[in-house]
């Protein structure tokens, strides 16, 4: 808490912002009177999952260019109890894919928010959805003559 007003901190990769990032966003404005949002920097990412599509510094200025968050910084750990100290956050909003992974943080006074995050759109499912299109886009091209016209040279 800073004053008298509760702190909110928020934090993510927020690769190919979609609208559950949105809801979880919205969602944690909601519980407090500021909010912070940690952007997952590259080199954290590729330490947990695959690399994301989407750099750094743009995924950070996208988050800076909502009206949620009152903060944006970078996220370099996904260990928070440094940033408890630093940061003064009471409330910490994460997806309910972490689930567990934060409960370390109510021994420091901190209320963890596994949020449902839902199944219905993440950045991994979008990656593969547009993976299959442009797959199936290529199969389509490379198959595009009538299985009976005989190609000269064959």
């Amino acid at each position: 808490m800073i004053g008298n007003k509760t702190v909110v901190y928020t934090s993510g990769t927020f690769d190919m912002l979609h609208i559950n990032h949105l809801k979880m966003i919205e969602y944690a404005r909601a519980l407090g009177d500021i909010l912070i949002v940690g952007v997952n920097t590259d080199e954290l990412v590729n330490e947990y999952k695959s690399e994301p599509v989407i750099p750094f510094e743009e995924r950070i200025a996208l988050m800076k260019a909502l009206k949620y968050p009152d903060i944006v910084i970078p996220q370099h750990s996904l260990n928070h109890k440094d940033k408890v100290e630093k940061l003064r956050f009471d409330v910490f909003v994460v997806g309910d894919d972490w689930a567990g992974k934060y409960d370390y943080l109510e021994e420091q006074g901190v209320t963890v928010v596994y949020f449902p995050y839902g199944k219905s759109c993440s950045s991994t499912s979008l990656k593969q959805k547009i993976y299959n299109n442009y797959k199936s886009i290529i199969e389509k091209s490379d198959n595009h003559l009538p299985q009976d016209i005989e190609i000269l040279g064959k």
